[in-house]
C-alpha cells in the first residue's frame, strides 16, 4: 500500500488548508485511516481518524471544531480540512492506514504511512 499526502503549505494564522491522502491500493476502502502530525523536536501525535464507511470519526482535543476528516472510497482518497489554523499547528502531517484491531489514536497500530506534507502557520 502506498499513500501520498499532499496539500501542505504556508498559511497565516486563522487561515485554512485541505490536505489529501491518495492510496494506491484497493484495501483503502476497508480500513480505518488516520492523520498524525509531528512538529520539530516533538513526538508524532494523533490528529484524527475515520472509519472505513466514513461515518465514525475521532479527533484529538486540540483540533476539535477546527479540523474535519473525510474520505471518498471511490477515489481512494482521504482528506483533512483544517480551519482556524494556529502557529502551533505547524508540523509535518502524515496520513496512515490502520491495521485491524488496536487503538485509533496509537501510531503503532497503523501499518502504512505516507511521506508527510509540511504545514507551516505563520503568526
Amino acid at each position: 500500500v502506498q499513500l501520498q499526502a499532499s496539500g501542505g503549505g504556508l498559511v497565516q494564522a486563522g487561515g485554512s488548508l485541505r490536505l489529501s491522502c491518495a492510496a494506491s491500493e484497493g484495501t483503502f476502502s476497508f480500513n480505518v485511516m488516520g492523520w498524525f502530525r509531528q512538529a520539530p523536536g516533538k513526538e508524532r501525535e494523533f490528529v484524527a481518524s475515520i472509519g472505513w464507511r466514513g461515518i465514525t470519526t475521532y479527533y484529538a482535543d486540540f483540533v476539535k471544531g477546527r479540523f474535519t476528516i473525510s474520505r471518498d472510497n471511490a477515489k481512494k482518497t482521504m482528506y483533512l480540512q483544517m480551519s482556524s489554523l494556529k502557529p502551533e499547528d505547524t508540523a509535518v502531517y502524515y496520513c496512515a492506514q490502520k491495521r485491524y484491531g488496536g487503538s485509533n489514536d496509537a501510531a503503532d497500530d497503523y501499518a502504512y504511512w505516507g511521506q508527510g506534507t509540511l504545514v507551516t502557520v505563520s503568526s
